[in-house]
């Protein structure tokens, strides 16, 4: 019995181990860190923690100002992006980088007032796009979070 524990304890420990820490997660094109697919803050936090240079300040920004805003707010990682979203009503807003920003998706931005300036090739979407040195206006970035977190979420 002891004999089988051993050899567990080394596979949970093989697993554990092949799994990417931030400083590993590899780059992928324009910079966007690639986390394995997770829910809960954990994966979120690995993300924001794998963001190249500025964009992880940026990252964990973001993540405290939706956080403050929607305090019940459900994370996860999917397609190599955090997702935030209100559990079992669907996804309000997702994050990405890009190669010189990082992209804030509000999936009904369409409903946003005053909408975000971003278009998008689909009818209820819009983009924030932030850059190194944009000056970022939280007040106004925490109303759309609110008004998004109200609406109805989209099922991904």
């Amino acid at each position: 019995m002891a004999g089988k524990t051993s050899k567990t304890a080394a596979k949970v420990g093989q697993k554990i181990a092949a799994e990417p820490t931030a400083a590993e997660a590899k780059l992928l094109s324009g910079g966007n860190p690639q986390i394995p697919k997770g829910y809960g803050d954990a994966p979120v936090q690995a993300y924001i923690a794998a963001m190249p240079g500025w964009k992880s300040d940026v990252g964990r920004r973001l993540d405290v100002l939706i956080t403050r805003t929607v305090p019940n707010v459900y994370k996860a990682v999917k397609w190599n992006s955090p997702f935030y979203g209100i559990e079992g009503e669907g996804w309000f807003l997702g994050i990405h980088c890009f190669t010189k920003y990082v992209k804030v998706a509000f999936f009904r931005g369409a409903s946003l007032q005053p909408l975000p300036p971003g278009h998008s090739k689909q009818k209820e979407v819009r983009y924030l796009d932030i850059r190194e040195d944009d000056e970022i206006d939280e007040a106004q970035l925490a109303a759309w979070v609110e008004q998004a977190s109200q609406l109805p979420g989209e099922r991904m």
